[in-house]
């Protein structure tokens, strides 16, 4: 210890080098040779809640995890990769010499975001695969079947399945493209002031729904936003309804202003869906039920693409459960913008 100096990582861990490493972007540990922990740098201590006053201590005590001090104690591939579970993080754990005898510095890499891209992108590829592949094989028994030179009938049979295959593979394309132009931040955002309830009626039409409509808006209710954006939005919650909802059901649409959001709500009045799903359906391609999501049709792409313009256009997307059954998805959009002309060429 220092004399006269705050308790920091270096009057902890020892002067020097370990001064610099008090503020690095990254956690570092310093351990004896056994699990004792010397010192921890504010990455580490905020990372592990650790109180500096209460070291030196325990590595188990000061960290409360059993694989990090199992990782630390016995032999493992130097970096090593373990999943924290009082934590909930994944960290890569990089060990060197260090300043005194005996010492050890030990680099904990949060690689916990890494991990969660790479598991989206894996679980991307996979499901985009499944994806094609139906309406893939589909368009190859229908060649097949037309090299065999069947009856007229059976032609135009054969015929529409490729152009309805054709089709779907085209939105499939489309809606990617759509999702990587407003990822890349490509996508433009023209402002119209108009109004709602008629913004309601073309999505409706233009979707060909039959089906009955709750529809509460409030009377007069003027916005300004992209309205081609926020039209392909709601059109994807009302599809998204209609799909999931039993046949000759309800669904309700209804828009007001809140304190500070224009909120539009969607109910549909299916099966509902566990919260545990309520995030991740608005990822690319997720199915709560598989099974049932093979008899669907669509791109699999709709909600992840509102997602993005609800973003896009400064507001967000959710979902919960409905009073007496069916989902509910809330579209908000910010009240500034909403007021104001805006275009962004």
């Amino acid at each position: 210890m220092v004399d006269g100096v705050d308790r920091d990582f270096e009057t902890v861990a020892g002067p020097g080098v370990y001064e610099l490493l008090e503020d690095a972007p990254i956690a570092i540990l310093v351990l004896d040779s056994g699990p004792l922990l010397l010192g921890a740098n504010r990455a580490a201590r905020e990372l592990f809640a650790i109180a500096l006053e209460k070291l030196p201590m325990s590595l188990l005590m000061a960290t409360r995890e059993v694989r990090l001090e199992e990782a630390l104690t016995e032999p493992h591939p130097d970096p090593a990769e373990v999943r924290l579970v009082h934590h909930q993080r994944t960290v890569m754990l990089t060990t060197g010499p260090g300043l005194g005898e005996g010492e050890r510095i030990v680099f904990v890499d949060d690689v916990t975001e890494i991990r969660r891209l790479e598991m989206v992108r894996q679980e991307f590829v996979a499901n985009l695969s499944h994806e094609l592949k139906t309406p893939l094989t589909s368009l190859r028994i229908a060649a097949e079947s037309l090299q065999g030179d069947p009856p007229y009938e059976a032609r135009e049979r054969f015929a529409e399945r490729v152009i309805k295959e054709t089709d779907h593979l085209s939105a499939i394309v489309d809606n990617l493209r759509q999702l990587a132009e407003i990822e890349a931040g490509r996508a433009v955002v023209w402002s119209s002031r108009f109004e709602l309830n008629e913004l309601i009626k073309e999505t409706v039409a233009r979707l060909h729904i039959e089906r009955p409509l709750n529809v509460k808006v409030v009377a007069e209710l003027w916005v300004t936003s992209d309205r081609p954006k926020l039209a392909q939005a709601l059109g994807n919650l009302l599809d998204n309804a209609v799909k999931f909802s039993p046949p000759g059901s309800t669904v309700d649409v209804k828009a007001k202003w809140g304190e500070d959001l224009l909120v539009i709500k969607v109910r549909d009045r299916g099966p509902g869906i566990s919260p545990e799903h309520w995030d991740r359906v608005f990822e690319r391609f997720y199915k709560v039920d598989p099974a049932r999501s093979r008899e669907m049709p669509g791109s699999g792409l709709g909600l992840a693409i509102t997602k993005h313009l609800a973003i896009l256009l400064g507001g967000h997307v959710s979902t919960q459960a409905a009073r007496g059954g069916g989902q509910v998805f809330t579209l908000a959009l910010p009240v500034t913008g909403l007021n104001e002309e805006i275009s962004n060429p």
